[in-house]
């Protein structure tokens, strides 16, 4: 959950509240404790969120999981190392990860490695050729085209908008999914065309959508090409024995008379093989062909062995389960290592609020407004490796400045707590820069 700005107002009682004498003592020696670090400059790397050598390694029988042709032949009877067979991709495939994507077979198109290729598609397609058949393209009904984008939120998808020219709207979060009054407000704008959405697990708040905020999304007013983009690459990425439900969002536009809406994607990025995985895409019958009829000419299909590797080495729904959890044990302890030190650096001091993630691969950190470039940079400095200040937030622009996304799954744990203690005292360094500014002092 994000920090709301009420709490964060209320916990700023502590460095704020302390005399100027007091306040520049504990500056001084959190400079001085900076001055070490910056001495040593141990690089750390918190900026991405990468699987560690240990979970890729936990997929290391795709390497040997085809190794004769007769495993090269799909149960339709076709050759999966030559020319054949539906866009869609092997039916072994999308019946494999239906579940995760919450829906039919029929309604599932297993791609290549990227499911942000797939995004990035669709948006292509929309904007030149309309969203579905028979409507205008987007860029020839309205200029700019418009895209709700939740913040903070995935600098990736910002990107796409950027790279295109689509005007990008920030929505406030909630802690559980977008606030839906300003959404709603916002979306009845006829050039407003999509929505970006991870709505498990968010990127970077951790946040899952309720199920009030699923049918809020599916029901509201739109243009009639809307598209929710739902890109819940945390499906199944949970760090809690009991991992976070989240409503079908293909279900609940169909039940309120919006069957195509929503378009979602998965991948198995952080499931087996960052770039060797497969992208998915699942939406209704309608959009699934709208997609097809295009991507047919910018592609004849997918790496179907590399879709049969991983049928062989997933097997079922319980199997991808069962693999995640896995990573869980992997991943749990370095989370854990980041809300130990910031408990015991951060905590009571208020100059910082945290998320405390159930799943996904982020912390959302915000502290004192105006500070988060400062932090950054100092960390950077340090030889700490940050996602750059604003990032997370449309062309790059947070408007207080206070947002860090932290990245705890690549280093090992033993890293992640050495680089979080960096990073806490760069915070302390920056936040008591700014509250000694704030009484006029500089120096």
């Amino acid at each position: 959950m994000t920090p709301s700005d009420g709490a964060a107002a209320a916990d700023t009682r502590e460095l704020a509240q302390l005399s100027t004498e007091a306040l520049r003592e504990f500056r001084d020696r959190e400079r001085a404790r900076y001055e070490a670090l910056r001495a040593r400059a141990t690089p750390f790397n918190l900026a991405r969120g990468k699987p560690s050598t240990e979970q890729v390694a936990l997929a290391d029988q795709l390497l040997t999981a085809v190794t004769t042709p007769a495993q090269c032949w799909a149960e339709d009877g076709n050759d999966c190392r030559n020319y054949y067979g539906s866009p869609q991709g092997l039916i072994e495939a999308r019946r494999l990860f239906a579940p995760m994507l919450g829906a039919p077979p029929e309604q599932v198109l297993v791609g290549n490695n990227s499911s942000l290729a797939l995004m990035h598609d669709v948006i292509v397609y929309a904007l030149l050729t309309g969203a579905r058949d028979g409507a205008a393209p987007w860029r020839d009904q309205h200029r700019p085209v418009r895209f709700l984008c939740p913040a903070p939120g995935y600098d990736r998808h910002f990107q796409i908008c950027e790279q295109y020219g689509i005007e990008m709207i920030p929505v406030a979060l909630t802690g559980a999914g977008p606030d839906m009054d300003e959404v709603e407000h916002l979306a009845a704008d006829p050039a407003v065309k999509g929505m970006w959405c991870v709505p498990k697990y968010s990127n970077p708040t951790a946040e899952t959508y309720s199920s009030e905020t699923v049918a809020r999304l599916a029901r509201m007013a739109t243009a009639d090409d809307f598209r929710l983009f739902w890109d819940n690459a945390y499906a199944v990425h949970h760090l809690t024995e009991v991992p976070d439900q989240l409503d079908n969002v293909l279900d609940a536009c169909a039940a309120a008379g919006n069957p195509d809406r929503a378009l979602v994607f998965g991948s198995t990025s952080k499931i087996t093989f960052a770039q060797a995985g497969l992208g998915m895409l699942a939406t209704s019958a309608a959009n699934m062909r709208w997609f097809v009829s295009r991507h047919s000419t910018r592609t004849i299909g997918p790496d179907k062995l590399n879709q049969m590797r991983h049928v062989m080495v997933l097997r079922d729904d319980a199997g991808i389960w069962a693999h995640m959890e896995r990573h869980r044990r992997l991943l749990a302890p370095k989370f854990a290592a980041v809300q130990e030190v910031f408990e015991s650096r951060l905590g009571g001091t208020g100059v910082a609020a945290w998320t405390r993630p159930r799943g996904g691969y982020f912390v959302s950190l915000d502290v004192l407004d105006a500070c988060a470039r400062r932090v950054v940079a100092l960390a950077k400095a340090a030889g700490i490796e940050m996602v750059p200040a604003g990032r997370t937030f449309p062309d790059g622009r947070d408007p207080r400045d206070r947002n860090i996304r932290i990245a705890p799954s690549f280093p090992p744990a033993d890293e992640v707590r050495a680089a979080v203690d960096a990073l806490a005292t760069c915070v302390l360094v920056a936040t008591t820069e700014r509250l000694l500014a704030d009484r006029g002092i500089n120096a």
